[in-house]
């Protein structure tokens, strides 16, 4: 009976000090975690490799991408209210959404889309797959939304501009830097939100490797990256945060 309450007891203590811990949340689409995160079909996204560079006896790592979501659905089906639900003072989140804001915004597929830029702008539509209406915004609005809730919780907001996809020309890979990563930055800038610009890292090393071993990192099409390729990308958010001044959460990295 004495061992039995003993046990309790540490157990208690150890879920107490696992509570203390800071959280590392990272939300975003297919690219961040792939599936249920446990490499069907032999893909992965970079944030189920993230927590292999922090000393997670100090930092807790919690990976809520998921795929085929938008900076709009990851909102309004409820997914970010479950994050914000855990969220307390002093937690971080790192966000990367883009690939999937550029389709129609009332289709009968996935009404995913948001507003391209980020203006003020919004449209009322009808969501098919909802079955209501919906007021549709920018991406930049609902990227803003993201941060000023997490300062509303006292948490730090980390935007990632989003991975590039293995599309070449003329030997260089296509980035973002005239659409959703340019408007990534634009809109950490405008909030003060950190920012790492990790459509350019992964982009200048893809250039360096050349378009035939990255399509290595491509099994089945242009967007979604195996093991090896979600190594690299996270190596990449890891350089892209212990370049950002000022950001406490390098301090946790091994």
């Amino acid at each position: 009976m004495i061992f039995r309450s003993f046990l309790v007891c540490m157990l208690l203590v150890a879920g107490t000090f696992s509570d203390q811990r800071p959280t590392l949340y990272i939300i975003g689409d297919s690219t961040v975690k792939n599936g249920k995160g446990k490499g069907d079909g032999g893909l992965w996204g970079w944030g189920s490799y993230l927590d292999s560079y922090f000393d997670t006896s100090k930092l807790a790592v919690r990976n809520y991408a998921l795929g085929g979501r938008s900076s709009r659905t990851f909102i309004t089906e409820g997914h970010w209210d479950q994050v914000l639900g855990q969220l307390k003072k002093g937690d971080y989140v790192i966000m990367q959404f883009g690939h999937n804001d550029g389709g129609p915004l009332d289709d009968t597929a996935r009404a995913r889309g948001t507003i391209k830029g980020t203006s003020e702008e919004s449209k009322d539509i009808y969501n098919p797959i909802m079955k209501k209406s919906e007021t549709v915004h920018s991406y930049g609005w609902y990227m803003r939304k993201y941060v000023a809730d997490l300062r509303e919780k006292g948490a730090v907001a980390i935007i990632c501009s989003p991975i590039p996809r293995d599309i070449f020309t003329d030997g260089k890979v296509l980035r973002a830097s005239d659409d959703y990563g340019k408007w990534a930055k634009e809109t950490a800038s405008s909030t003060g939100a950190y920012f790492v610009e990790l459509n350019g890292l992964i982009a200048d090393e893809y250039d360096r490797l050349g378009p035939d071993k990255v399509k290595e990192y491509f099994p089945g099409d242009h967007t979604h990256t195996n093991e090896a390729g979600a190594r690299l990308n996270a190596g990449k958010v890891v350089e892209g945060i212990r370049g950002a001044d000022g950001l406490g959460l390098k301090k946790y990295l091994k």
